[in-house]
């Protein structure tokens, strides 16, 4: 009855003259989000599936101007090598794809929570998260956007464990490859944001061996989570980190089964599940009166120097070894909640091991707005990269 309902008022708004692009896609949005709950059901039981076999797809009707677009739903390997199931979306310039195919950029969202509702498919614009997105699409490539791991598709929280997010990110582009009308090739690129940056960061590293006939050309990044131990130490500070914080440690809670009473204050340890439920846009201030009482008595110990939280941290860090293709990192230097100086330790560290670095630092710009700001430079990198064209290591 609701859905019949919203489809006709739906139909009456565009009945009324709701002919521009802008109300086009915003009138398509409401429907794809408000009829699009059976879509994340889950098949009982769940077939097992290679990693990237799709199970089903949807169209949307919000797709920008030129281009074409689908949510998937795909399987995908964990941290502990169990199957599940992911979803995402996939979009793609509209018309026949060139000989040879079209490069995939497979795109890593911020954060945006850890809860099923909370994934970026499942609003009434989908789009909006995918930084660049025009951008890609007018270069021609296909964008492959994985909600990760316990998103849309219920499951286990897989916040910042970098193997569960980092294989999502991968499976996305092999779901892409699986869409006739994308015409998505094996070319790989990654880019990713803040949370989306570490799953970049790991899907570059795990690509050879968990993804082997995908040809990745390069990763690029905005502020990423790099080391995990210091950000926590940083952050956890304020009202942002004690957020942060709950979405991290309720996910390897579940996926290491760490105990929260190790690390957490008794109103820690009641408090983390229920941030962890809300989501970070709509429900910010919902997570600010849990979360806000809470600072300067959230931790009981230091979980960098506490087990086996310290480890959890540590493995789940990227950069243990040298990056096998081009890496793009950008940062702003008025950022604080990826602090700048993590960020340039990381550079410095993946310098070490000889990967070949682009290092961007922006003035003024803060953690929001650094993958905006960098895009005048990160489109052309993408470009360069997958012609093996990059200019020579800023290292």
């Amino acid at each position: 009855m609701r859905r019949a309902t919203v489809l006709l008022v739906l139909g009456c708004l565009v009945l009324a003259g709701c002919g521009s692009s802008v109300e086009r896609r915003a009138v398509d949005g409401l429907v794809d989000s408000w009829t699009g709950g059976p879509f994340y059901e889950l098949p009982n039981p769940v077939a097992a599936g290679a990693p990237g076999a799709v199970v089903r797809t949807e169209r949307l009707g919000s797709a920008p101007d030129g281009a074409t677009a689908w949510r998937v739903l795909y399987h995908s390997r964990d941290v502990n090598d169990a199957d599940l199931l992911t979803s995402g979306v996939v979009v793609a310039p509209s018309g026949p794809a060139p000989a040879g195919g079209r490069t995939v950029v497979s795109w890593a969202h911020p954060t945006t929570g850890t809860a099923p509702r909370c994934a970026p498919s499942v609003g009434a614009d989908p789009f909006d998260l995918m930084e660049g997105l025009s951008d890609l699409l007018a270069a021609g490539y296909v964008v492959a956007a994985a909600d990760y791991p316990g998103m849309g598709a219920a499951g286990p929280p897989s916040y910042l464990i970098g193997v569960t997010t980092g294989n999502a990110v991968l499976d996305a582009a092999r779901a892409a490859r699986t869409i006739p009308e994308a015409g998505a090739s094996q070319r790989l690129l990654l880019w990713g944001h803040s949370q989306g940056g570490h799953a970049a960061l790991f899907a570059g590293q795990l690509a050879a061996t968990y993804a082997p006939e995908l040809t990745l050309a390069g990763v690029a990044v905005a502020a990423p989570a790099t080391d995990l131990g210091d950000l926590l130490t940083a952050d956890i500070v304020d009202v942002s980190g004690v957020t942060i914080g709950s979405y991290a440690f309720q996910a390897y809670a579940t996926a290491y089964n760490a105990p929260l009473d190790t690390i957490l204050t008794p109103d820690g340890v009641t408090a983390t599940p229920k941030m962890a439920a809300l989501c970070l846009l709509g429900q910010n201030a919902q997570l600010h009166d849990i979360a806000g009482p809470l600072v300067g008595r959230y931790l009981a110990a230091d979980p960098t120097r506490t087990q086996p939280w310290a480890g959890l941290l540590a493995a789940n860090t990227p950069g243990a070894a040298r990056l096998p293709v081009p890496l793009y990192v950008a940062q702003g230097e008025a950022d604080t909640l990826v602090r700048p100086q993590v960020t340039a330790a990381f550079v410095a560290k993946e310098c070490s091991l000889g990967t070949r670095v682009t290092s961007v630092t922006l003035p003024g710009v803060d953690h929001g707005g650094i993958a905006f700001d960098a895009l005048p430079t990160v489109v052309p990198w993408l470009k360069n990269a997958e012609a093996g064209t990059v200019s020579a290591s800023t290292c």
